[in-house]
């Protein structure tokens, strides 16, 4: 499974017109397109810094579809009146729910670099480590991480029930990153928080 994600600096006043344009317009189009399966769709208000995240069944369908997806990247950011600051395809190396999103869902997300050849320790320490100490956190949605192999990035996601359960867990989470981080000799290059406007990114259980 691959994603492409799609950076919009949009204009806060726009964000909810942005937002339904893409859950009633953008969304069926994409789904129309071979290969694609879904679309999620994080938002920070007080910033109007979005990440609309299309997820595809395989590489090549991602790849074919960029002429189409580009049409409709436009249209949305039109309606967000704001900026396309950066297009990322990633290989989706993780997917656990432990119950699908609720309406109040929200999502912390963790971009990440990791050594020379260490990709593959990244990520089975997220699926036997990360994981498991978050499955216990209350209010614990959902996870995910998506890996650039050739370039060494990669981000992990994290979907909590509420605002309230994600600041709740917050710190523990911090201190999570941090060790692991330092562990394995990981890069933390950002850490964001968004609500989660859009949940269909459909993809299966990879774990």
């Amino acid at each position: 499974m691959y994603a492409r994600s799609s950076t919009i600096h949009a204009q806060p006043l726009s964000l909810d017109e942005g937002i339904s344009f893409m859950r009633e317009q953008t969304m069926p189009a994409l789904m129309e397109i071979p290969g694609c399966i879904g679309l999620s769709l994080l938002v920070d208000r007080e910033f109007g810094h979005c990440i609309a995240t299309s997820s595809w069944e395989s590489e090549e369908a991602m790849r074919a579809s960029a002429d189409a997806a580009s049409s409709l990247r436009m249209m949305a950011t039109g309606r967000f009146a704001g900026t396309i600051d950066k297009i990322e395809e990633w290989e989706i190396a993780v997917l656990h729910r432990e119950h699908l999103a609720t309406g109040g869902s929200c999502v912390r997300c963790t971009w990440l670099r990791c050594q020379m050849g260490g990709m593959e320790q990244l990520i089975d320490t997220f699926v036997h480590t990360v994981l498991p100490e978050v499955e216990g956190m209350d209010g614990f949605c959902s996870a995910s991480m998506f890996v650039d192999r050739m370039s060494g990035r990669a981000v992990s996601a994290t979907a909590w029930d509420t605002h309230d359960a994600m600041e709740s867990n917050r710190e523990r989470v911090h201190q999570l990153r941090t060790s692991t981080a330092a562990r394995l000799g990981t890069t933390v290059m950002d850490v964001q928080e968004f609500e989660l406007s859009i949940a269909h990114l459909r993809v299966p259980e990879l774990v």
